[in-house]
């Protein structure tokens, strides 16, 4: 869990600590996309157990980044506005490792 309690040395150490780890941000950039299902999810994020997922989703939901919420009679997860806050930077991220893999010869998935 994120331990927002203490005091940052400054901005970025404080976005890494809500954004730290693989999982969250990969998460964060499948929502960006649009809500998805649980089952959804697992399926996009290749190597994330159900265990972890679960644990992930509750951490950002904790934090106010993504909800859950029925659609259809189907579990959702979305962006809530505060995770919608992050559009930008989660595209940046994209946009610096798609050039970076072309550079390094990094192969990445379809």
């Amino acid at each position: 869990m994120t331990d927002l309690s203490r005091t940052f040395g400054c901005p970025v150490e404080l976005a890494l600590e809500v954004l730290g780890g693989k999982w969250k941000t990969v998460l964060l950039a499948r929502l960006k996309q649009g809500p998805l299902r649980y089952g959804e999810l697992r399926r996009q994020v290749v190597g994330l157990s159900d265990k972890m997922l679960t644990q992930r989703l509750r951490e950002l939901e904790e934090i106010g980044l993504v909800c859950r919420s029925a659609v259809a009679g189907h579990e959702h997860y979305a962006l809530t506005e505060r995770g919608e806050s992050l559009r930008t930077v989660l595209q940046s991220l994209y946009d610096w490792g798609r050039a970076f893999a072309v550079e390094a010869d990094v192969k990445l998935a379809p």
